[in-house]
């Protein structure tokens, strides 16, 4: 992967920061394809390649980058899918941390954490997505507006709600993420004053980025979100003749065939209540968030008028149905908001949790949401996030390695990234819930038993300046 960064910017170690182009190593390839290795038939001399291949298997990913130089058939072997097949086999596959940042001057740049080796690694920067009329032209020539929407819409929507000619001035922005089967994706956005449909994918096994199928209709900042293997599009905007259009309609794409395919549109059924036809037209319905939950997509929603979000609950859609639902009402009225009514959450050990930052400015709680009584409960413990006014995306979460972390920055604009090794539930209205004495008095037992101030653990961090935090995924190849 291009660029390497040591997990400590000071030291010149092992770690340190280098940068090894693909030009480069094509040609230190060059010159040593006459090599001893080369010239063996054998990925290994003496080994019958069947043995070595296991071997290559459980080689770290870390060392796939210096393991390629050695010859053609290693760089073959490790970039064949059959590899990472026989990792899956073997349970070798390691999770790695990518996160998404946008610097002053709207660059985007990804990084990947190795927690195995404290290693950081800069991603190749993505290509040119679209042409100024929102078309593809090819990659030559093109520069990449990077402006890809964080799942916030306050900072880039503020003003365009109801204008017509703003969404000219925007060059690229409002693109979505998302992560399924071992690579990143890009989907969407505005270019200029187009909605487009492109789709881009970043494949760790080749280091490189590459367009797929696009979407059916062009849409900016939609919720994205994965069940069973398979990638779902909801809702976000397009340009009206009014100045931007909620979209109801939603699809979903397999990257085992590179097809898209429809979803039923979401209901916004709450949105067809408004008692009046001035409210239903001043109303916007959106979707906040989305995210996998006991085998259905969850999708909170609101209705806005800028700068008014006013929550409405959501709606869920079920896979085995293809059909929508309205979501439960405790769970809807609970979900903890970001920004511009965003709804940030994430799915860890079955568990659904979500960051409310309403308790001070420096600090903000984890809620956890209990399916049996439809209610969200408090953890214990603050989270340490520091000038939760002051960023576009203050916070990110992330189910990795089995543990709930936030990734924030902190008060050095270092990205740091915390995790929490146990989380114990504070029930905020013991009255009302259905527990028995003895499971509150075993509740009462657990959240005294980890002092709250050490609960959580900065586990990386890593230089950021001045850049913004977008977005941020797992994978686990």
């Amino acid at each position: 992967m291009g660029a390497r960064l040591s997990s400590n910017n000071n030291k010149r170690s092992r770690n340190e920061l280098f940068e090894v182009s693909q030009n480069e190593a094509c040609k230190r390839q060059k010159t040593t394809s006459t090599s001893f290795w080369d010239e063996n038939p054998l990925l290994i001399p003496s080994l019958p390649d069947e043995i070595s291949f296991q071997i290559l298997a459980r080689l770290p990913r870390i060392w796939h980058f210096n393991a390629k130089l050695v010859s053609r058939k290693w760089k073959t072997a490790l970039m064949s899918a059959e590899l990472y097949k026989l990792r899956k086999e073997l349970g070798t596959t390691e999770e790695w941390l990518y996160i998404l940042t946008k610097s002053d001057g709207d660059k985007l740049i990804w990084y990947a954490f190795d927690p195995v080796s404290q290693i950081w690694q800069r991603l190749p920067l993505m290509p040119n997505v679209a042409a100024g009329d929102g078309t593809r032209r090819g990659l030559s020539g093109l520069r990449l507006w990077n402006m890809v929407g964080s799942s916030i819409i306050a900072d880039a929507i503020r003003g365009w709600l109801g204008r017509k000619n703003a969404l000219d001035q925007i060059a690229f922005c409002g693109s979505a993420i998302g992560a399924v089967d071992g690579c990143l994706y890009v989907l969407g956005g505005f270019c200029r004053a187009l909605a487009v449909n492109t789709v881009w994918r970043y494949d760790p096994i080749v280091n490189a980025w590459s367009e797929v199928t696009p979407m059916s209709t062009g849409r900016a900042y939609c919720k994205t979100g994965v069940l069973n293997q398979k990638l779902y599009v909801v809702g976000g905007v397009t340009r009206g003749r009014g100045g931007l259009a909620p979209l109801q309609s939603a699809e979903v794409f397999d990257p085992s065939s590179d097809t898209w395919s429809e979803v039923p549109s979401m209901p916004f059924s709450k949105a067809q209540v408004l008692p009046t036809a001035f409210l239903a037209d001043l109303l916007k319905p959106i979707a906040t968030g989305m995210t996998p939950y006991r085998g259905k997509l969850y999708v909170p929603q609101s209705l806005y008028c800028w700068p008014f979000f006013v929550d409405v609950g959501g709606e869920v859609y079920d896979p085995e149905t293809n059909s929508w639902v309205e979501m439960p009402a405790g769970m809807g009225d609970g979900w903890p908001a970001r920004q511009a009514g965003t709804k940030l959450s994430v799915t860890v050990d079955g568990e659904l949790y979500a960051l409310d930052p309403s308790s001070s400015l420096d600090s903000a709680r984890i809620r956890v949401y209990d399916h049996e009584d439809d209610s969200w409960k408090i953890i214990e413990g603050d989270v340490p996030v520091h000038d939760l006014t002051d960023s576009e995306s203050p916070y990110l979460l992330a189910g990795f390695l089995g543990k709930l972390h936030v990734i924030t920055k902190d008060v050095n604009n270092n990205i740091s990234v915390m995790k929490v090794d146990r989380l114990n539930r504070v029930d905020p209205n013991p009255s009302t819930s259905s527990a028995t004495l003895s499971e509150s008095t075993q509740r009462l037992s657990d959240i005294f038993a980890v002092p709250s101030d050490n609960i959580w653990q900065v586990v990386a961090s890593r230089s950021a300046g001045s850049a913004e935090l977008v977005s941020c995924q797992i994978l686990d190849i």
